[in-house]
């Protein structure tokens, strides 16, 4: 059941904390696509914000194995550190050249900002779970 939250909380992320940031991005100019892109992706034709939300829980497994021994700053600066980093590498070492996407600084640095900001969202969903009265 405990991994079964996890998954839900990176999935719920993904809506409430991933794609608020892209909203701003893209409010600002520096991203071109809006967020919340209902556009099909194959090969089941899912809506793209949603096969994200399903990439976010699965992410929400193992950064969960990673914070849920910690407490205090070491549990959100390890959230953060681990949302940042690991998606954007995978995204930026795999996804973009599997997809013939360019790869830029900016691409990075939003990468970090949008994936670091999904991993504090996890965090939170899991500690508001967990947390006792």
């Amino acid at each position: 059941m405990l991994w079964i939250k996890a998954f839900v909380a990176g999935f719920l992320a993904t809506l409430l904390f991933h794609q608020p940031v892209i909203g701003l991005f893209h409010a600002l100019g520096a991203v071109p696509a809006p967020p919340f892109n209902m556009t099909p992706v194959p090969p089941l034709g899912v809506p793209q914000v949603l096969s994200l939300a399903f990439w976010g829980g699965l992410w929400g497994l193992p950064l969960w194995a990673l914070i849920r021994i910690c407490h205090g700053k070491r549990y959100w600066l390890r959230a953060l550190l681990f949302g940042a980093a690991a998606p954007t590498a995978v995204a930026m070492l795999v996804v973009f050249p599997l997809k013939s996407l360019p790869v830029s600084t900016q691409t990075v640095i939003g990468g970090l900002i949008v994936n670091g900001a999904w991993g504090i969202g996890v965090a939170i969903i899991m500690w508001l779970i967990h947390r006792r009265p």
